[in-house]
C-alpha cells in the first residue's frame, strides 16, 4: 500500500486516478511515499526516510526545496502545459483591459519571454489576433517548437525583444538568471507606453524600477499575477490575486498530469516532467525491476551491474540518464530480488535509492 500525503486540496479527479485498494491517500498521513502539493511551502518540511516522490499539481516549484530533494534521491514531478490555456486565456484577456483606452491590439507587437508550453500559446493566439509577436527563448524545446506559429519572430537576445514590443509578457521560471530580468537598463529599451504583463513569477521584474516607469510615463500599465500591497492601489497597476492558473479545468488537469506521473514512478519506476532528475521511460520487459537514484559520477553502472552479476541475477533490460549531478538507473531482472541484494546496493558509494518493483 502506497502511501501519498496532500499538502494542499487537489482535486478529487485526480486523486481518482490513485487506487484506494493501492493507494492511501489523505493529509494526514506521517512519513508517505509521496507527497501531492499546490502552493504549500516544502522548506522547512521534514522529509522522511520513506518519501520517494513529490508531485507538484502545477508548473511553478519555488515552494519546493530540489536541492534537498535531489541529495536524497527524491524525484520532483511537476504539470508542465496542464494550465497553459487557463494562462493564456488570462493574459489576453489582460492585454485587451490594458489597451481599451488606448489601441487595439492588431499591429501591437508583442514581446513573448519563454516560450514553453504557456509562451507558445500565447503567441499562437496573439498571432491569430493580428498582433505582430516576437519570441525569445534560447532553451526551446524541439516540442515547443513544432507547435510554434511559422509567423512568430524569433529576437536573437532580450534586449532586441524588449526594443521593439509594445507589450512584454514573462513566461520564465524563477532561477538565478531571470531574477530582475526587467530592470532599470532594460525598461530604457522599451518604446514608450509599453505594457507590461507578468504572469510568470514574482521576481522577475525590477517592480521598484518599474514604479518610476509608470510614474513617467514610459511604462503605460503593468499587469502582474503578483500583487505587491503597496503597488496594487496604482492606477495603472492592474493586480490580479494570482488566478493564472485557477481555473477548475486547469486544477483538474494538473491533478491528474502529476498523479498518473507519480504513479507510474512507483509502480514502474518511470520518469515523466520531473524537475531534478532525467526523464526515463523503458517498457516492463519482465516481472521484477529495480529503481536506483544515484550520483553522476563513474563507474555507478558498472558497480551495480557486478553486485547483480555476484547473486546470479541476469539482466534482461536496463535504462541509465543523467541529469546535471544525479543520475537514475532501471533495470529489469529475470529473477526476484533478494533482501540482500538491496542491501547491498544501497552501500554502495554514490547511490541515493534503491526500489524493488
Amino acid at each position: 500500500m502506497n502511501k501519498i500525503q496532500t499538502l494542499n486540496n487537489i482535486s478529487p479527479v485526480g486523486l481518482d486516478k490513485l487506487p484506494r485498494e493501492r493507494y492511501e491517500v489523505s493529509s494526514e498521513i506521517a512519513n508517505p511515499d509521496a507527497i501531492l502539493v499546490r502552493s504549500a511551502k516544502m522548506h522547512t518540511l521534514e522529509i522522511g526516510n520513506n518519501l520517494k516522490a513529490v508531485g507538484r499539481a502545477g508548473a511553478g516549484v519555488n515552494n519546493i526545496p530540489l536541492d534537498k530533494m535531489s541529495e536524497k534521491g527524491v524525484v520532483v514531478f511537476n504539470a508542465p502545459g496542464a494550465n497553459a490555456n487557463a494562462v493564456k486565456e488570462l493574459v489576453i484577456s489582460s492585454m485587451l483591459l490594458a489597451s481599451r483606452n488606448i489601441c487595439q491590439l492588431p499591429g501591437k507587437t508583442l514581446g513573448i519571454v519563454g516560450l514553453g508550453a504557456i509562451g507558445v500559446q500565447i503567441a499562437n493566439a496573439a498571432n491569430a489576433l493580428g498582433m505582430r509577436v516576437i519570441g525569445f527563448d534560447p532553451s526551446i524545446t524541439i516540442k515547443s517548437a513544432w507547435k510554434l506559429s511559422a509567423d512568430v519572430e524569433q529576437a536573437l537576445s532580450v534586449d532586441e525583444l524588449f526594443a521593439q514590443s509594445d507589450f512584454v509578457s514573462f513566461h520564465v521560471p524563477l532561477v538565478a538568471g531571470t531574477k530582475n530580468l526587467l530592470n532599470e537598463t532594460r525598461i530604457a529599451l522599451l518604446p514608450a507606453g509599453a505594457t507590461i504583463l507578468n504572469f510568470a513569477r514574482d521576481g522577475i521584474v525590477d517592480e521598484e524600477a518599474l514604479m518610476v516607469a509608470l510614474e513617467a510615463g514610459k511604462v503605460k500599465y503593468y499587469v502582474t499575477d503578483f500583487p505587491i500591497d503597496d503597488k496594487k492601489n496604482h492606477d495603472r497597476v492592474i493586480a490580479l490575486p494570482h488566478l493564472g492558473a485557477s481555473t477548475a479545468e486547469a486544477e483538474d488537469n494538473c491533478a491528474i498530469m502529476v498523479a498518473n506521473q507519480v504513479k507510474d514512478y512507483l509502480e514502474n519506476g518511470n520518469i515523466l516532467n520531473s524537475v531534478n532528475f532525467p526523464e526515463a521511460k523503458m517498457p516492463r520487459v519482465g516481472e521484477f525491476r529495480l529503481a536506483i537514484t544515484h550520483q553522476n559520477i563513474p563507474n555507478m553502472v558498472g558497480q551495480i551491474s557486478t553486485i547483480l552479476a555476484d547473486a546470479k541475477i541476469n539482466i534482461i533490460d536496463m535504462l541509465n540518464k543523467s541529469r546535471e549531478e544525479v543520475a537514475y538507473t532501471l533495470i529489469d531482472i529475470e529473477s526476484g530480488i533478494p533482501d540482500a541484494v538491496v542491501d547491498n546496493l544501497k552501500q554502495v558509494k554514490g547511490i541515493l535509492s534503491v526500489r524493488a518493483l
